[in-house]
């Protein structure tokens, strides 16, 4: 432990300068005029990857935005470790939210300010400065191999295909992954479980054109009221969900279980004030913890109808749209799921208005175990660089990739977080600690030397 934190305490600007150079593309995977950026993004992953010590460094064509692949084989009779990361990030917006621009990276209270500084540039980042560190020490104890995407926050469409066609080269015994979150620095947790999603889209349609609604209002379906009154309806007066069947796979926790997960250090009185709500909403008989990391659920992720520019403008428009996703427990299926919501909201749609359902994207839910090689590698892992055993913890987010490698490869996940919850993924002002920045470089050489060890 002293030699790495005396590698991390010699390298640490460095390691800072890095992480800010790559946090200054702007490689939103979701707009297309930042195609260039998210190329250029790939060709820096890739450079330090072999800056790193990674040999047979790849940029790997997909129909949609390339893979970065890289390895390091030590020794054929070692445990193989397979790094998964994503290089893509979320769209900026709404720009005038943010205290400093999003790409480029500021630091305020020990805290770095940058779209995708946690979500995942920082973390997986991580991973390739700690393996410069066990190259550089001779402490590589496992084989590395790396596979870093660019489409992960729109949906991983490319990266099954690519999965599927490389199943020897990516061999491995583990995947390791930094793109979950602890519940503190205080009380270090490993996430065991994620959700999966079904991402829809919906539109409402009612005259073949915008009309003036002093005319037309009255007389004519708006479909903004519709769609309104077509999504309340997706909620009963518990926040149960309506839609029949959406329950009929979900397994309720033990008594035991609810009982482990809520004994994790949660103050709901400051999960209130960090969020400045008076109340918290949810399905009605279960906690903030159950809500949040084992019910599925369904949340409106943007709608838009009309006119909204500066001042005034009498119309009732034509059509209505909304995006619409659905956080899936184990045993519910994304495609299950995406068919019945379309038929159920369909047949809700009165017979003034005409509906389209769009399946976007989605994936499968997933609970890693907590018995296996991997998951004690890193509990020992955390004990030492922390001082403390990790609390297992559902994550409330979704990783499609995961329940593909278990699928595709037959290999677990272990979901090996340094963010928080408080970090702001996907939202203005993201933020990532720049103390966990260099725990998680400490820790993961940790973690290799304890899977090597334990996997005699």
């Amino acid at each position: 432990m002293q030699e790495i934190k005396k590698y991390v305490e010699e390298n640490k600007q460095r390691f800072l300068d890095e992480l800010f150079e790559l946090l200054r593309f702007p490689s939103v995977s979701a707009d297309p005029k930042y195609k260039g950026d998210v190329l250029k993004t790939a060709d820096f992953v890739a450079a330090k990857l072999k800056e790193a010590g990674a040999d047979n460094v790849e940029i790997c064509s997909t129909a949609g935005y390339p893979i970065v692949y890289g390895e390091k084989i030590v020794d054929a009779s070692l445990p193989t470790v397979l790094i998964y990361g994503h290089y893509d990030v979320q769209p900026a917006d709404p720009l005038e939210l943010w205290k400093t621009p999003p790409f480029e990276p500021t630091i305020r209270d020990g805290k770095i300010y940058a779209r995708g500084a946690c979500d995942d540039k920082g973390q997986f980042y991580m991973h390739v400065k700690a393996f410069e560190l066990m190259m550089k020490t001779n402490t590589l104890a496992c084989n590395v191999k790396f596979m870093i995407e660019g489409e992960e926050e729109v949906g991983s469409a490319n990266l099954g295909i690519f999965v599927n066609a490389n199943v020897e080269r990516l061999k491995a015994d583990v995947v390791l992954i930094s793109d979950t979150s602890m519940i503190s620095m205080e009380n270090p947790s490993i996430e065991t479980g994620l959700r999966g999603l079904a991402y829809m889209e919906v539109e409402v349609v009612g005259p073949n054109r915008d009309l003036h609604s002093g005319v037309y209002g009255g007389a004519v379906a708006n479909p903004a009221t519709i769609l309104c009154k077509m999504i309340a309806s997706l909620h009963d007066e518990n926040n149960h969900i309506t839609i029949p069947a959406f329950y009929d796979k979900v397994i309720e926790l033990t008594d035991e279980e609810k009982k482990a997960l809520n004994s994790a250090p949660f103050d709901l009185d400051e999960y209130k004030t960090d969020l400045d709500i008076a109340a918290e909403w949810g399905e009605k008989g279960y906690s903030t913890l159950e809500r949040t990391g084992t019910r599925p659920t369904l949340e409106v992720n943007g709608i838009w109808s009309g006119y909204i520019g500066e001042g005034a403008k009498t119309v009732l428009p034509s059509k209505a749209n909304a995006k619409i996703s659905m956080r899936l427990v184990p045993n519910q299926s994304s495609e299950e799921i995406a068919e019945i919501f379309t038929k159920h909201f369909e047949s809700i749609a009165p017979d003034n208005v005409k509906v389209k359902v769009t399946s976007h994207h989605g994936g499968e839910p997933v609970v890693t175990p907590t018995d296996s090689v991997a998951y004690k590698a890193a509990e020992k892992a955390i004990l030492d660089s922390f001082g403390k055993a990790p609390i297992p913890t559902r994550g409330g987010g979704s990783i499609p990739i995961v329940a593909l490698f278990e699928s595709a490869l037959g290999i677990k996940s272990v979901l090996f977080g340094f963010g928080l919850d408080s970090d702001a993924l996907h939202s203005p002002n993201e933020k990532y600690d720049i103390y966990n920045y260099y725990k998680g470089i400490e820790t993961l050489p940790l973690f290799h030397k304890y899977f090597a060890e334990l996997s005699k």
